[in-house]
């Protein structure tokens, strides 16, 4: 597959890409577990930094009125990782471990989809089942993953 035969109209840009995607690997929970600590590292405690000193003045302040104040961290963080997943199918995490997001149908994932597995991964967390599942699949997927339609995968380059 080379570019002469793209730019030829031989063969479709798309159908190069399919092809690539054809043999996947679904991402091992190790390293979607260590994509996520690195997000969290880069997106969320600079998130947490500027709104507990910068927005409400301290950490005092912020205790006050906590519920404003995770409000002020969740909705910055939750349009920084959907516009990630939406545009390049990778956070910065996902990046640097060469994990990219899809759809079952190895497709770009619809908005739709991310932001139900934006939810329930949050949900997935907190109630700690929905990780577990990973460990109790075959296919390693989680709650988040198998509500949502979506599958990170291992890419090669």
């Amino acid at each position: 597959m080379r570019w002469r035969d793209v730019r030829h109209g031989k063969i479709e840009p798309q159908k190069i890409q399919k092809k690539a995607l054809q043999n996947f690997t679904i991402a091992p929970i190790k390293e979607r577990f260590k994509a996520f600590i690195t997000d969290t590292f880069m997106l969320l405690m600079p998130l947490i930094y500027i709104v507990f000193y910068l927005i409400m003045g301290s950490r005092e302040a912020f205790s006050e009125s906590m519920l404003l104040g995770w409000i002020y961290i969740f909705v910055p963080h939750a349009l920084f990782i959907l516009s990630f997943w939406f545009f390049k199918g990778q956070t910065p995490g996902y990046k640097a471990y060469k994990i990219k997001l899809v759809s079952w149908d190895l497709s770009k994932p619809t908005l739709t989809q991310l932001f139900v597995r934006y939810i329930t991964f949050a949900l997935s967390t907190i109630l700690v089942t929905g990780i577990i599942l990973g460990f109790l699949r075959k296919d390693k997927k989680n709650m988040h993953d198998i509500l949502s339609g979506t599958m990170p995968i291992i890419i090669e380059s």
